[in-house]
């Protein structure tokens, strides 16, 4: 599985939701290009379509691992059917159970505490299964750190769209001013946790508004965005991506200013920026997340060529 070989969650730019009942739609993901594919079973899935939702859960997760992507799920909140989510889809083995409308830290502690019986049930190692909460309302960021720290599981968390606008009242615009204090709060308490920050995804369908939203959340910081609308998961994947030219500038960067402190200076000029630690560090972040990005897709190319070779013997 992509999460056994690697458990970083920062390295998954883009989260594509998918109709948990539309089997076509499923099996088709693996060609958008999304790190991760998420069979939602929440608002994409209208209870009435939940049982049919459930019972291709394994079917379609296991030909998600075959395309080597990792394989997620959406459940519905504990008490609003996410008992019956979690009871059908765990002998799929998802990678990671993402929950909507997590608010307190004592929703992810139960969701731990169901999801440890499962995988004890179904002889699965204690915490193969990652939690990604799902934080939709204004008391749910705001106690962004205690829900993030409440599982060793959790190694990323989602800030969400329209119940996000809905909850603190706002006006939904494709501009997304109403969301900037949220998105830029959530990914700092985030940082803080020390676990990755998933964007909230752009709710509408054009291109031009897509790019610039996604602009919005490269210049906050965010190394991860959920998706709603295929197409603008190679928005996400693109701006996640270090650019050549950011590569061979990172690089300037690094080497100019180590042969700088050789030569006992504090800072070197490089394109016309000076480069002191901060700056250096952040060139160092960068390289390496272009080797760590470069190396996942090898693993998920190596993987997927594995898994056809199985299935086909």
């Amino acid at each position: 599985m992509v999460l056994s070989e690697s458990r970083r969650l920062d390295l998954l730019r883009s989260w594509l939701f998918l109709p948990g009942a539309d089997l076509a739609a499923l099996l088709a993901a693996p060609a958008s290009g999304a790190d991760v594919l998420v069979q939602e079973l929440e608002d994409f899935t209208p209870p009435e379509r939940r049982p049919q939702a459930h019972a291709l859960a394994r079917q379609v997760l296991d030909s998600w691992r075959q395309a080597g992507l990792c394989a997620a799920v959406r459940i519905n909140p504990l008490g609003e059917g996410g008992e019956a989510d979690l009871r059908a889809v765990m002998p799929a083995r998802p990678e990671i159970v993402m929950m909507s409308k997590v608010a307190e830290p004592r929703d992810v502690c139960a969701l731990d505490a169901l999801v440890t019986a499962h995988e004890i049930e179904l002889g699965l190692p204690h915490g193969t299964t990652l939690l990604v909460p799902n934080i939709e309302s204004a008391r749910g960021i705001v106690q962004a750190i205690a829900i993030a720290q409440a599982s060793p599981r959790v190694r990323a968390m989602l800030v969400a769209t329209e119940d996000t606008v809905a909850d603190i009242g706002a006006e939904r615009t494709r501009e997304g001013r109403e969301l900037l204090y949220p998105r830029a709060r959530f990914l700092l308490e985030c940082t803080a946790a020390g676990v990755t920050a998933i964007d909230c995804p752009y709710t509408f369908q054009d291109a031009e508004g897509a790019e610039h939203d996604m602009g919005i959340a490269c210049t906050l910081g965010y190394k991860a965005k959920a998706v709603v609308h295929a197409p603008h998961v190679a928005v996400a994947n693109r701006a996640l991506t270090p650019t050549q030219d950011a590569v061979g500038r990172a690089r300037r960067q690094v080497r100019a200013f180590e042969a700088a402190r050789k030569a006992g200076q504090e800072r070197a000029e490089v394109d016309g920026l000076l480069v002191e630690v901060p700056s250096y560090r952040s060139a160092r972040r960068l390289l390496e997340r272009h080797e760590a990005l470069a190396r996942a897709t090898e693993r998920r190319l190596g993987h997927a060529v594995a898994a056809r070779e199985v299935h086909h013997a």
